[in-house]
């Protein structure tokens, strides 16, 4: 279901019967029968309310709730999340159009954005190459315009996924300042070449057994999650358009298996 759109809907038949009611039937009222008829009293209550949740969740902040396991160890599944609308630039709701310029994403944010193949579909990753950039991901070391990026062992990590739980190896990963933890498993290979698509300048981008390297296209992004090699990300379906852009994830605001998670800063 495409919630926006379905708020502008509301919104736009509330506030036209709002408008009619004002401008037109209220004078046409017998006098002293002010009583307004179930089909105007309703949307003229309701009007209000989904004119601030329709201009919060489109201006402001909008929440979103983590469904897989990508972003392990940032994200978790269940982790419910507050998303900064403006912080890339004021967008027309449900066209998703810029209209105001702000900030750009930056290497090493997480960022929600709509899934290239499928836009009616939200996913959530860490930004890594941003317009111009070299991407290359060798050996399990990501490096940007040939220098690599910092990684410091974390220790062993260990999640369930499905029925299995998984045994892999965290580590702070520290991209332009922004230090974050990640995992890797040594034995999963960087990339699995069968699940690459075809997509849009695909041509930018070199894959062989051992990993990938990919010139990120003016008006685009890559993005992985920080669950490397538990991602399906801009290393099987390509790059990220900017105007696919959502916002910028900034805050963990409720998880019901782990109360402790409120309040936590995403970074």
């Amino acid at each position: 279901m495409n919630f926006p759109l379905v708020l502008l809907i509301l919104l736009v038949v509330t506030g036209g019967i709002w408008l009619l009611d004002y401008f037109v039937l209220r004078h046409k009222r017998v006098s002293g029968n002010t009583e307004e008829p179930w089909w105007v009293e309703y949307p003229k209550s309701f009007f209000p309310i989904i004119l601030i949740v329709f201009s919060l969740r489109s201006f402001l902040v909008e929440p979103f709730k983590i469904p897989s396991g990508s972003m392990i160890p940032t994200l978790l599944i269940g982790d419910f999340i507050l998303v900064n609308k403006y912080t890339y630039g004021i967008r027309l709701p449900v066209a998703n159009l810029k209209i105001i310029d702000m900030n750009e994403p930056q290497r090493g944010e997480v960022m929600v954005f709509r899934f290239p193949e499928d836009p009616s579909i939200d996913y959530i990753k860490r930004v890594i190459g941003v317009p111009g950039d070299m991407v290359t991901y060798r050996n399990k070391q990501l490096s940007i315009n040939d220098v690599p990026v910092q990684l410091e062992q974390g220790g062993s990590y260990k999640y369930i996924d499905g029925p299995a739980y998984i045994y892999t190896q965290r580590f702070k990963e520290n991209m332009d300042g922004n230090e974050h933890d990640i995992l890797i498993n040594e034995d999963m290979p960087d990339i699995q070449l069968s699940a690459i698509h075809h997509f849009p300048n695909r041509e930018n981008c070199t894959f062989d057994r051992t990993g990938f390297s990919c010139k990120v296209p003016e008006g685009n992004y890559f993005t992985l999650g920080d669950n490397r090699d538990g991602s399906s990300d801009s290393r099987y379906w390509g790059f990220v358009p900017e105007n696919h852009i959502v916002g910028k994830a900034f805050l963990i605001w409720w998880n019901f298996n782990d109360l402790s998670r409120i309040g936590t800063l995403i970074k």
